[in-house]
């Protein structure tokens, strides 16, 4: 089959998700996204590529890693360098080089987490940019074009994702503006082989979250997010959201949690029935000098590594920690190289990737239960016993 064959039958293809292995104990599941721009295998975590790149990485650098789907922001691509300036150049995918799939976020969190003097009205969100502070107006008919002219394999339904504390009238102001827009961005014209998930809000309210969850449904998405989680609420909270969320959403459709990237709360949210996520963690904290391990994080800039030969993680086996020691990336870091954020970044992302690999494996083998048991009693935030 030619490439340009291949690219039809997954234009074709796009949307259906297919169930592979299910575990013996918990919700987790193992499945197959197919995209117009090639399957992405479920559970996935996707890097977020928030201004066309994954901060330090090459397209080339991420396939090398075996990244599947990465994460692009439709407010910030509005802004800069424009929706229309990337449709003229043919599309997000040849704009940033990148062949995998890609979605794209509504621009819904960042209207209201970054704008300032905001004005939300049932048709949308009246705010001032934060580049240049000129205003600006974005719902659910707006997101939806941009996203169609950026030409993203997922595109994201425009919410209001409440902030944490709300109270439930506010809550219900939130969930019932999502639904609204829900309608019209499941009616908005796509571009050639897009899908779109919808959004589950509902704050700390877990009938909100089961009705969001139910009408999203009946419009027949190609997939759901829960929304609205990790905005700041403590841990027990996430979980019941998580839990609170999952269990109404279609069994036959992907379920997405949005901005949760600690390995300990993916493995956990994965044991829920949830196949993807996407956080900055491991991107971020890599440009501040912070190395993920399958065990927990620690400083690489510290002082105790002056002098430490030993690769930034003793049991990886990825390129930097094969050719590089702790010592070696601790003075690119002080010495303020570029290089020493590339290399985090890259081994960060590595360490996902393995993630992602060791659960599914377990699932197939019906053993995610005990790996998760034994994950949760493994894995500290912070690590101190280097």
């Amino acid at each position: 089959m030619t490439a340009e064959a291949e690219q039809r039958e997954g234009r074709a293809q796009a949307g259906r998700f297919e169930v592979r292995a299910r575990d013996a104990e918990t919700d987790a599941r193992c499945g197959v996204l197919q995209t117009a721009h090639g399957p992405v295998h479920t559970p996935v975590f996707m890097p977020v590529g928030t201004q066309a790149t994954v901060k330090g990485m090459t397209p080339r650098e991420l396939e090398e890693l075996r990244i599947e789907i990465i994460l692009g922001n439709t407010y910030h691509l509005s802004e800069r360098p424009g929706a229309e300036v990337i449709e003229r150049l043919g599309g997000l995918h040849a704009f940033m080089g990148w062949n995998g799939a890609i979605l794209t976020d509504s621009g819904g969190y960042q209207v209201f987490s970054l704008a300032s003097l905001r004005e939300v009205t049932e048709d949308g969100v009246r705010f001032r940019s934060h580049v240049d502070g000129a205003e600006r107006f974005l719902g659910p008919d707006e997101a939806m074009e941009i996203q169609r002219r950026l030409g993203s394999d997922i595109a994201m339904a425009f919410d209001e994702c409440p902030p944490d504390p709300s109270d439930r009238d506010y809550t219900c102001k939130a969930v019932q503006r999502t639904l609204d827009w829900a309608v019209r961005c499941a009616r908005a014209p796509r571009a050639e082989g897009q899908i779109v998930f919808g959004i589950v809000q509902g704050g700390i309210f877990s009938d909100l979250r089961e009705e969001c969850a139910g009408r999203l449904a009946d419009l027949g998405f190609d997939g759901y997010a829960i929304g609205g989680v990790s905005v700041g609420e403590g841990e027990e909270l996430i979980t019941r959201g998580v839990e609170d969320t999952a269990r109404h959403l279609p069994p036959h459709r992907p379920r997405y949690l949005m901005g949760v990237g600690d390995p300990a709360q993916i493995v956990d949210a994965v044991a829920r029935g949830v196949d993807m996520f996407d956080c900055v963690m491991p991107t971020r904290l890599a440009r501040n000098g912070t190395v993920m391990t399958r065990r927990g994080r620690y400083p690489v800039k510290a002082g105790r590594f002056r002098t430490d030969p030993a690769p930034l993680e003793e049991e990886c086996g990825c390129e930097v920690c094969a050719r590089f020691s702790r010592a070696y990336i601790r003075h690119l870091f002080n010495t303020n190289e570029m290089l020493g954020p590339r290399l985090v970044t890259e081994h960060n992302l590595q360490v996902y990737g393995r993630l992602q690999e060791e659960m599914r494996t377990h699932i197939e083998a019906g053993t995610y239960a005990s790996f998760a048991r034994s994950f949760a009693a493994e894995y500290r935030g912070v690590r101190d016993d280097l």
